[in-house]
């Protein structure tokens, strides 16, 4: 058993008691943070001359031969370890001999940890936001070359007013927008460094905390030792966020289901993003978005159970907060398989368009023009509403669209209509007439697209 403490114990650590206690097979993913800490921490340790030039030197050669040996599948990091400080730490006095075993000075594995666990989850954020960035790119690539593809809006399932698909696209573009924001929030409460803090109560060597937040990259360090290593705030918040990504997904996922389904047959799924049936050879099943929309749950799971863990734990550090790792590692493998899967089901996906357009004259979704042409002519919109509803339940028994009925069918109801009514509810009419800001007509949209245009041009990654 390969661990970094023990003179106070005269007995070994019971296998079971040991394996419980173990991190190592999870948490061997930050191995690369912990080096890339460690690094850091000599570095201030020889400046603040609680280290030589020369040990810090030799520690440092050791640990990059450990992350080359490590990357590079020459040294395995395995289950003799408690963890990966012991490991990184125990190859290091096997490598350079004592002088190793300076490397830990000044410092506790409590703050140890919070500082891997800090950087692990900073370089996560970035990667969460480069996946949203192209997943914007390719719906404002589909906004843009479908400004005229008419489709119905939906209120409770049900049909209501002519959109277009770069309109209805636009709604998860604003999504995807408020989730790198929040993305960008977290990341720059959470970039404080808090190497230094020791278990709880900092140290009585003369560190520069400064200089080793500046060396990794933080805007500084934590002001405050117990709340720097029992401070798990940030990882609720990505997890939050990362929940909240996934019920966007999981929301577009719903839809494209049910626009894949034969009754629908809105859109047709490139067969690299479909599967089929072991029974029923005529099936093309929407796998991928099924599957993004089961796994919303599974990152809802991390998100409430670490909450439940962090909960009722006193200050300061506490091995409660070992359990920060294994469902955050799984929900950001999750959502990040989870973006880059439905981007490219997105991106290739096949929109039929004619189906959309007749689908929205079919539903009735320019009822509400036709009461608006009739209350532009000088009739009250109470008796217009009442109007334009006899006209679709005449519709209905005849199994006709609006556009579908005769003028005469139309004077029944009232002698105001006249010709230009079949004008005044067509579909490009419907939705062109919409022109304030944020609705779906072209030019309303075309303002909406160039602002996104310029958004996308000018997004940095964090």
């Amino acid at each position: 058993m390969a661990q970094l403490w023990g003179g106070r114990f005269t007995k070994e650590t019971d296998q079971i008691v040991y394996d419980f206690n173990a991190s190592i097979l999870f948490d061997k993913r930050l191995y690369k943070q912990d080096i890339e800490g460690s690094m850091a921490h000599v570095k201030m340790l020889a400046k603040q001359g609680i280290l030589t030039t020369k040990e810090c030197d030799k520690i440092l050669h050791g640990l990059l031969g450990i992350l080359r040996d490590v990357d590079e599948g020459r040294l395995e990091i395995t289950s003799e370890y408690e963890d990966i400080h012991s490991f990184v730490e125990a190859n290091l006095i096997e490598r350079i001999g004592d002088t190793g075993k300076k490397l830990h000075t000044g410092r506790s594995r409590n703050d140890q940890v919070a500082l891997d666990m800090r950087l692990y989850i900073r370089d996560e954020i970035k990667n969460t936001d480069r996946l949203l960035l192209e997943l914007l790119k390719v719906l404002q690539k589909i906004m843009e070359e479908n400004l005229d593809t008419f489709m119905p809006g939906f209120t409770h399932l049900q049909k209501a007013q002519p959109v277009t698909l770069a309109h209805h696209v636009g709604a998860y573009v604003e999504m995807f927008k408020r989730d790198r924001s929040r993305l960008y929030d977290i990341y720059r409460r959470m970039n404080y460094c808090p190497l230094g803090a020791g278990a709880l109560a900092g140290t009585t060597y003369p560190l520069d905390r400064k200089y080793t937040a500046e060396l990794l990259g933080f805007a500084g360090p934590t002001l405050n030792s117990m709340d720097s290593v029992s401070d798990r705030d940030y990882i609720i918040e990505y997890l939050s966020a990362l929940a909240t990504i996934m019920m966007h997904l999981s929301r577009f996922s719903e839809e494209i289901i049910i626009w894949n389904s034969n009754e629908y047959r809105f859109v047709e799924l490139d067969d690299a993003y479909s599967t089929g049936s072991s029974i029923m050879p005529q099936k093309k099943n929407p796998d991928i978005a099924e599957l993004v929309r089961g796994k919303t749950g599974r990152v809802y799971g991390a998100l409430m159970g670490f909450l439940t863990t962090m909960k009722g734990i006193p200050l300061a550090y506490n091995k409660d907060m070992q359990e920060d790792k294994e469902g955050v590692f799984d929900a950001i493998d999750t959502v990040t398989s989870c973006i880059t899967l439905f981007t490219g089901m997105v991106d290739t996906m096949k929109f039929n368009k004619s189906v959309m357009e007749n689908s929205a004259k079919n539903g009735f979704t320019n009822a509400t023009d036709v009461a608006d042409y009739l209350v532009n002519h000088g009739v009250p919109f109470r008796d217009a509403h009442s109007i334009s509803g006899r006209l679709v339940l005449k519709c209905i028994a005849q199994d006709k669209a609006l556009d579908d009925l005769t003028l005469e069918e139309y004077r029944e109801e009232s002698p105001v209509f006249e010709q230009d009514i079949y004008e005044a509810i067509s579909m490009k009419t419907c939705v062109e007439k919409r022109l304030t800001l944020g609705a779906p007509g072209q030019e309303a949209m075309k303002k909406v697209i160039r602002k996104n245009r310029k958004y996308l041009d000018e997004a940095e990654i964090l």
